[in-house]
Parts: structure tokens; sequence; C-alpha cells
């Protein structure tokens, strides 16, 4: 029998690292584990690397040599672990393809910063770009890309919308109403959903988990730019992208997405080692390129 990475990898999460998810004890011990794994993954090279301030918050900044414009790149980990670090490998990866300078903020994290903390703070360091706006795209995966859309939904509000929006795996609704949060509990190759509610709890404290800056699916997005959105059939988050998707739509903004088969949550982070993500992330870098290729008089 012949077996594809992508076989091996979800083999792999499955027995090893969902395992391990589950019983990390800690926050700070779930935090120094996803630091520490990150390290294992292919940065790309030729890069400026700074740290710079936003908005009063503390970001990365990577810049490729021929920079068109700016990816505000919102980083996952459940609203309570990752950083910048845990994610300058995918986002320097898609600087250098689509030619912009990536921000990557240092954001609050739960549970010692719960809700709205994350928030503020993407939303201080987007406001700080608004005069670049037509020159920006925002994205994010997982919560990041939850947040990405909650973002969104507040710079529309504003009337400084981005160039164009993109999410990876995004966890859209924290009412836990999808049904894919329990009928792909077992093909999960990543999440054990038997934290969730311990995550959520970390993040909301006592919030509404229908306030839509906690969960987008319930945003208004008027006047939103193209999104671009992927998931896997396979992830607990399923339905949380198939819900945004056609939540999006209903409000008549026009939507890329696509859901791929049997892949991890987040899979893009395996770029450059498993074909699968290179081929989302080529899409990604397409749907980018008509942005710029498509005049701010006639979008």
């Amino acid at each position: 029998m012949l077996f594809r990475r992508r076989d091996v990898l979800n083999f792999w999460l499955r027995t090893v690292e969902k395992r391990k998810l589950a019983w990390l004890p800690t926050v700070q011990v779930q935090r120094q584990n996803f630091e520490l794994q990150a390290m294992g993954f292919p940065r790309e090279r030729g890069l400026k690397d700074e740290k710079v301030v936003l908005g009063g918050v503390s970001c990365r900044k990577l810049t490729p040599k021929d920079a068109r414009g700016t990816l505000l790149y919102l980083h996952g980990g459940a609203y309570i672990m990752g950083s910048p670090s845990t994610h300058c490998a995918l986002a320097g990866t898609i600087a250098a393809k689509t030619h912009l300078q990536v921000i990557l903020p240092n954001y609050r994290l739960a549970p010692e910063h719960p809700f709205p903390a994350a928030f503020d703070d993407a939303c201080a360091v987007a406001e700080a770009l608004e005069p670049v706006s037509d020159q920006l795209v925002i994205g994010g995966d997982s919560a990041g890309g939850g947040l990405t859309l909650s973002v969104l939904s507040h710079l529309c509000e504003r009337g400084h919308a981005p160039r164009a929006a993109f999410a990876f795996s995004p966890w859209t609704d924290l009412s836990f109403k999808g049904n894919s949060l329990t009928t792909n509990a077992q093909t999960d190759a990543i999440l054990p959903v038997e934290r969730i509610y311990e995550v959520r709890k970390h993040y909301l404290h006592n919030a509404d988990p229908l306030d839509h800056r906690a969960s987008p699916l319930f945003a208004p997005f008027k006047n939103a730019p193209p999104v671009f959105l992927q998931w896997s059939d396979s992830e607990i988050l399923a339905d949380d992208g198939r819900r945004m998707a056609a939540r999006l739509r209903e409000q008549g903004v026009i939507v890329t997405s696509k859901e791929w088969h049997d892949l991890p949550h987040v899979w893009q982070l395996f770029h450059d080692r498993l074909s699968e993500a290179d081929a989302a992330l080529a899409d990604l870098y397409a749907f980018i390129d008509d942005q710029f290729a498509t005049p701010e008089t006639t979008r």
C-alpha cells in the first residue's frame, strides 16, 4: 500500500500531538510546547526582520525587497498560545510569494488577558495601518482567522475596509453550534474537542459567546472586500468555515472558499513539506495577485 505524506502526517498528529494537547497540564506548558515545535518549520530567507510598535502593540515586521503592500497577519493558538515567532515561517513564506510586508502583532493572550484584549490589540494595529488600507490585506489562522474576520467587520464599520482578507481554518463561532464539533471529533487530526470548553472559558471568561467581536459568524460585513477561506472537511471547525462563507455571501461579500479533504487543522503550516499545503498557499497567492491586479476604483 502506498502511503502519502498526508496520511503519515495525520497518523503522527493523531497518535502523538493530539494526545499531547489533550493532557498538557497548564497553559504555560502548552505555550512552551507550541514555541518549541514551531522552531522546526522552514523559514524564508532574504526578508528584513524588525521589531516595531503599532497602535501601542509590539509587532514583528517581515519585509521582502519588492513589497507592494502590507499584510496584517493574526496568529492562531486558541487565544491562549502562539506568537509572532510560532507563525513567522508561514507569514514569511506568504510575504515572499505575495510581495507584501507582513505585520505580526504580539497580541495579548488569555487567561491573563481575556476577551476583548486580543480583539482590542488587533484593532489597534489595524487602525494604525488605516493610512495604507487600500494596500492592506488582513489574514490569519484558527483563532487568528476568527480574529481576522472580527477585525474586518470593525474596519468596515469604520469605513476603512482593507483590500482583501483571508483565513485558514477559522474559529468563528464560540457558541459552539457547529455540528462538526461532534461529527469530526474522531477525524480531526490535531484538535482534542474535549478541551475546547476549557479554552473558551480562558478566553471569554464571562463574556457572551455571541458577541461578534469574539464570534464573527454573527458580525455585520457591510461593504466588505473579497474574502478567501480554506478549511478541511475532517476538522472540528469545518462548520465554522462553511457557515462563515455562507454568512459572508448572504451579506453580498465576494467569497473564494475551498473545503479540502482529510487534512489537519491549519495544514498550511506544513508548507514545503506537504504538497497540499503548498497547493493551498498557491491558491492564496493567486487570490492576492487578483486583488492587486484590480484597480481600487473598480473593486
